[in-house]
């Protein structure tokens, strides 16, 4: 059934295929900008990655996952099928091309474009992150707690300086600790852990699902429209583009793509061939009282980190590169809760839920932000990675100048569907 056999739908000027934190905010923005906005999605909002995440404004983050130093790690994580960094032996064979450019990626000149790249994105975001909230009435769940980076070991620590130093050059505000001056700000951390890094300005929010459905609650208070349907193409037409789902088409002026891990999918419909790969990203909620955290810890040489939510402790992270299709390996989870019980001794692992969602990345850890070669009137939005919540108000305003044509905030080259 297409939309012209629908007199009671109104044909929005954008349709927005994805109703996570990206999706949902580029709606937004373009709604206070005077536009009528549908957002589809094949479940609904917050069903996918922007419920289960970390919930940090890791603004800090400005170091691509692709880099020398993961190189240097991956040979010992990849031998441990729990550890921070695993893939399949199932699918070992379909990710070796993704795998192969993620390689190219760890080039140092290339790290260092991505670097830049990923400085100004985050950069933009920061910026418009506060105004954003204001706008969509969520201020109240925005934390500044900052975020606690432990090491075991001198080595570990010397190892790390290198990334601080290049967060110091763009002016980014940190102090190293010793053991004694960690547990002033974080109690309960166990011996092993003897060096740390405190970064003041790390942001959160309370919890990201909560914040998702209530940005998607302001979207339809304010009158926009959310559409169920899967998306299975995009056509592009002489004055628009229709969104063909299973039982219904949609039409708009413009489409923005900002369905996470399946956005390839959909992009693929119009020509495009852009190597997004899955990271299966797991965690475990606990209740509320399960430990006194006070600010956000990462544990990087174990790949994961312990979360302070209003709806409980999280500790989650890890990259499991498995596709979209393989079922959930929750003995991950549970392998990173046994470690966060030893490294915080005084944490209560009882009673937790478990969770697994799919992370869309590209191998430079690059999002694509970027119209499609065969029309401007697609924009995609898409492959953001571990920064999705992080990036998701710098990419809305982004989004919305592509719509409407206006000069753009900083160079999206970077960022091209055909930088691959």
């Amino acid at each position: 059934m297409s939309d012209t056999a629908r007199p009671d739908l109104i044909v929005p000027d954008v349709i927005v295929i994805g109703a996570g934190v990206v999706g949902l905010s580029a709606a937004l923005v373009l709604q206070q900008r005077g536009k009528r906005v549908t957002v589809v999605d094949r479940e609904g909002p917050a069903a996918g990655a922007s419920a289960g995440n970390a919930g940090a404004f890791a603004f800090t983050d400005i170091l691509p996952l692709a880099s020398p130093g993961i190189l240097r790690k991956a040979p010992k994580w990849l031998l441990d099928p729990l550890g921070p960094l695993s893939v399949p032996p199932s699918y070992a064979l379909g990710i070796a091309p993704w795998m192969f450019r993620f390689w190219r990626a760890c080039a140092p000149r290339r790290v260092a474009q991505s670097t830049a790249a990923q400085t100004a994105l985050m950069d933009l975001s920061k910026a418009e992150l506060e105004p954003f909230l204001h706008r969509a009435g969520v201020s109240s769940m925005l934390r500044k707690d900052g975020n606690l980076q432990v090491y075991e070991g001198e080595a570990e620590f010397r190892a790390s300086l290198p990334g601080w130093q290049a967060r110091a050059d763009h002016g980014i505000a940190f102090r190293h600790m010793d053991a004694e001056e960690m547990a002033q700000i974080q109690p309960g951390l166990a011996p092993r852990f003897t060096h740390g890094t405190f970064t003041p300005g790390w942001y959160s929010v309370a919890d990201p699902k909560v914040y998702t459905l209530e940005l998607a609650r302001r979207f339809a208070a304010d009158g926009g429209v959310i559409e169920r349907a899967g998306v299975t193409a995009l056509r592009p037409a002489e004055t628009g583009v229709e969104v063909v789902c299973a039982d219904t088409t949609f039409r708009a002026a413009h489409v923005v793509v900002a369905a996470g891990a399946f956005s390839h999918r959909i992009a693929r419909t119009v020509g495009e061939r852009i190597p997004l790969e899955t990271e299966r990203g797991y965690n475990t909620t606990l209740p509320a009282g399960a430990f006194d955290l006070r600010t956000q810890i990462t544990f990087g040489g174990h790949g994961f980190v312990v979360t302070r939510l209003s709806t409980g402790i999280r500790v989650g992270g890890a990259v499991e590169l498995g596709g979209l299709d393989l079922p959930p390996n929750f003995a991950r989870s549970r392998a990173m809760l046994k470690k966060a019980v030893s490294f915080l001794p005084g944490l209560d692992p009882q009673g937790g839920s478990e969770w697994m969602g799919f992370r869309p990345s590209l191998p430079d850890s690059l999002p694509v932000i970027d119209t499609a070669r065969a029309t401007q009137r697609v924009v995609y939005a898409f492959g953001h990675g571990h920064l999705g919540l992080t990036q998701s108000a710098g990419t809305a305003r982004l989004v919305a100048d592509l719509v409407e044509g206006r000069p753009l905030a900083i160079d999206l080259s970077p960022f091209s569907a055909q930088r691959f």
